[in-house]
């Protein structure tokens, strides 16, 4: 082989290895970093041991696909237990008046140790708050003092810009991973409609 075409080869894997480096790096390529599905602070609101599957929800809680979904999902995690991770994400929908309004009680309440039981709570009560013009503070504070919270401490978080900062900050997050409307899973990083989801579980579970 000559020296060139040594150096022409060498040339095209290079370019081979900058440009999937850039797919992995960049979506669109803007340079801006791909997040993984899940972060390390993320909601679980369900741990497996061994952390072979996990499955991520992109969700809104004014949604009504969302709350069509939730007994699905429900039922899921209860079939696999602590055999998979689930992972609750914020994606507030901007059309849905009380969608950051119910985001930020789910992470207030997370900051007291409770986001599953807010998550139940909201979802569980969709259809009284849902779909309504008017804000829905004072009926999340009233959730939280139903869960035992500490509704002076829930109400400040709720205003508190470091939560609305987080909730937009798992919006971003999902935009770059080319969420566009909720529910949408993740299961390993590679998205499912819900339909697919316990044979993409099972598959995983599997290998």
């Amino acid at each position: 082989m000559s020296t060139n075409l040594k150096i022409t080869i060498g040339m095209v894997v290079a370019a081979v290895v900058v440009l999937a480096t850039a797919l992995v790096i960049g979506r669109a390529g803007d340079g801006t970093p791909v997040p993984a599905a899940a972060r390390d602070d993320s909601h679980r609101i369900s741990t497996a041991a061994d952390g072979r599957v996990t499955v991520v929800e992109f969700l809104d809680f004014e949604c009504a696909a969302c709350g069509a979904a939730y007994p699905g999902v429900e039922r899921l995690r209860a079939d696999y237990g602590n055999s998979i991770t689930y992972v609750v994400r914020y994606f507030p929908i901007a059309s849905h008046p009380n969608a950051y309004t119910s985001a930020h009680a789910a992470e207030a309440a997370a900051r007291q140790g409770a986001f599953e039981p807010m998550y139940r709570k909201l979802f569980d009560n969709q259809r009284a708050w849902g779909g309504q013009r008017q804000d829905r503070t004072e009926t999340f504070i009233g959730y939280a003092r139903e869960l035992g919270l500490d509704s002076e401490k829930f109400r400040a978080d709720m205003a508190d810009p470091a939560v609305d900062a987080r909730v937009r900050a798992e919006a971003d997050d999902g935009v770059r991973l080319g969420v566009q409307g909720t529910p949408t899973f993740f299961v390993n990083g590679v998205e499912y409609e819900p339909d697919a989801l316990k044979q993409a579980i099972d598959q995983a579970l599997s290998r």
